[in-house]
């Protein structure tokens, strides 16, 4: 047979009243001894009759529970109002943080040249010393840029010059004492005569005698 359900509202008849609190009291009682038993817990359970009988459990002394709670139910306030202040704190920061940031965004626009309609002379003044700051700040850190660039190239330049008489002097193609200075100009005497004579080659005629 299925069993109805229970319709949670006062028992009217005072017999069945009590023989159901009877049954579901020590159910109550053996519940928390097992919960306290199984999970090991501290577990206090006080209930008072319609006449006011006592009626209670405690898996340690009840009164140190009773006292333990009283300690914790005093602290809770405390916890709430430390609670609220750190997110009220956390709001406005917040809201702060947001109004920092639509500044900055709407300094950004007026530097980009956007959103000027409804500036004012002194703004427009400040927003163009602010352009010819950050100007002067891009051209200083671009001349330096350029200065470490030029820099490095004269050291790279210096480092194969050294390594070009190093190889010269391996090779040994010139007299002894001799600089690649001077072979290179000999190269360069080399390279204009050779062009003369391609000159003077170029100048030749072959095949018939013309009548002049």
């Amino acid at each position: 047979m299925v069993r109805g359900k229970i319709v949670m509202k006062r028992i009217e008849n005072a017999a069945n009243r009590l023989v159901t609190f009877t049954k579901r009291r020590n159910g109550l009682l053996k519940k928390a001894f097992e919960l306290s038993v199984l999970c090991d817990v501290d577990v206090a359970v006080i209930i008072f009759s319609q006449k006011g009988k006592l009626y209670e459990f405690s898996s340690s002394n009840m009164q140190k529970t009773i006292e333990r709670y009283y300690m914790y139910s005093r602290e809770i306030p405390t916890l709430k109002a430390e609670m609220e202040q750190h997110m009220q704190h956390s709001r406005i920061e917040t809201a702060n943080m947001f109004k920092k940031i639509e500044c900055l965004e709407d300094f950004k626009r007026r530097l980009l040249g956007q959103g000027l309609g409804s500036c004012s002379v002194e703004e427009l003044e400040e927003i163009g010393s602010q352009i010819e700051q950050s100007l002067k700040n891009i051209r200083a850190r671009k001349a330096q840029l350029y200065k470490e660039q030029i820099h490095q190239l004269k050291e790279k330049e210096r480092i194969l010059l050294e390594e070009n008489v190093k190889l010269y002097e391996k090779c040994g193609s010139g007299k002894s004492g001799q600089q690649p200075q001077t072979q290179q100009r000999k190269v360069g005497n080399n390279c204009t005569q050779n062009s003369q004579c391609l000159k003077a080659v170029t100048e030749l005629f072959i095949g018939l005698p013309q009548n002049h």
